[in-house]
Order: structure tokens, then sequence, then C-alpha cells
């Protein structure tokens, strides 16, 4: 209940950051759920109009069923603001994105932001990336083999991520698999993204090192505001 409880008060302070008329990115997970029942109060409210592009089907679904208009990815290239939650954050707002397989739309929305406001509970703090969570990898399927041996070539250990409802790998929206990659360590998540993408097949990594232009942690009494 505790981290429920910090994940919300970070979801209402990037709430302050929406305003009437604006065309907003959002993205995928728990905390965005949470984000996205106080934005659907706060339009009852105020009466507001937003537009929303979502990060994922299930967040689309979810915008829609609130009574937003959603638009997709291929209409907008460039976003006022975008908030999403992330799987962790080191001190230099660099982030591990795509707990929820949804880390190549998330990349496209918060590139595409002019703002992109990333909102999290404390536990997702670390002191460096890959502390406590994998590095989630966007492969196409044909080009799995290959991408698991020049991973393991890296210094990195892949998993295929097994879907927890059915027998057999997640499969993205987009119709890919999901590796995800331990490494013994990660010192430049810039330069581990950039190799990562080089590899025939792999579409997009969950390293995220400068979208962030802030971070709201919700804490046990209150929540941080972090920026560069």
């Amino acid at each position: 209940m505790a981290v429920m409880d910090e994940k919300r008060r970070a979801a209402e302070a990037a709430l302050a950051h929406v305003t009437d008329g604006m065309t907003l990115g959002v993205g995928t997970g728990s905390t965005v759920e949470i984000f996205i029942d106080l934005l659907t109060e706060k339009m009852a409210a105020d009466k507001m109009s937003l537009v929303c592009v979502p990060s994922s089907f299930a967040t689309g679904h979810r915008l829609r069923a609130a009574g937003f208009r959603v638009e997709c990815l291929t209409s907008i290239s460039t976003l006022p603001l975008a908030i999403d939650g992330a799987d962790e954050v080191d001190s230099h707002l660099a982030l591990i994105k795509g707990g929820g397989a949804a880390l190549l739309r998330e990349k496209i929305i918060a590139e595409a932001a002019q703002e992109f406001i990333v909102i999290v509970d404390q536990g997702k703090l670390v002191s460096r990336l890959g502390v406590k969570m994998p590095v989630p990898v966007e492969v196409i399927p044909p080009a799995l083999s290959l991408s698991l041996e020049r991973i393991r070539e890296l210094g990195g250990t892949p998993k295929v991520r097994q879907a927890h409802l059915k027998a057999g790998p997640v499969i993205t929206d987009n119709g890919n698999f999901i590796l995800d990659v331990t490494f013994p360590e990660i010192t430049d998540a810039s330069q581990l993204d950039s190799y990562l993408i080089t590899i025939p097949g792999v579409l997009e990594t969950g390293l995220f090192p400068h979208q962030a232009s802030s971070v709201y942690v919700g804490t046990d009494s209150d929540v941080k505001r972090l920026v560069k």
C-alpha cells in the first residue's frame, strides 16, 4: 500500500503539467495507470479537452474507456509533453524502461516530446543502472539467434522473456520478442545502447540515457523532483 501511495504522489505532481487542449504522450505501466485515473478526474472536474498518444495497446484501451480522444503515433511527430514511468532511475536521470514490453513505442514518444516527465516510487532509484533490473531489448523474431550470440559477445546474459498467461515468449505490440539482458556492470548507458542498436534485428533497447527532462519521485511522505 505504501508503494501505491508513493506512485500516486508522483502521478499527482506530474498532473500539474497537463493543460487544456494539449496533445499528451502517455506511457505504460502501473504508475501510469494511476496517472490516467487522476487525469480522468481532472478532465471531468475542469472540463478539459485532451488528445492522448499512447505507448501501448493497453494504455490506448484504458484511455479510450475513460473518454479521451486517442491518436496513434503515426500521425504525431512532436508532443509538448509526455509522461511515463520507469523501472530504474540513476542519479543522472538515465533510465531503464520496458518492464511492460512497450519500450520501442515508449522511446518514440520520449524522443518526440519537448518535455518528458518520469513518475516513479522511491524504490526505482538506483546507484547505477542494472542493479535491480535487466535491460530489455526488442528483437525481430528472425534475428533471435544472432542477437543472443552478439549480446553474449558484449558481455551480457540474455534471456527471452516468457509470458505468464500462456506458453511461449512475450510478444510485443509490434509482433517481436523481448530479451532481458543482465550485464555485470553498466558504466556508460548511452554507449551500451548504441552498441546494442547496431546488432541486426535489434529494434530498440530499454536504456533511456538522456530522454528524461525531470523525474518525480514519490516517497512515504511527499514527492521530490529531480532535474538534470
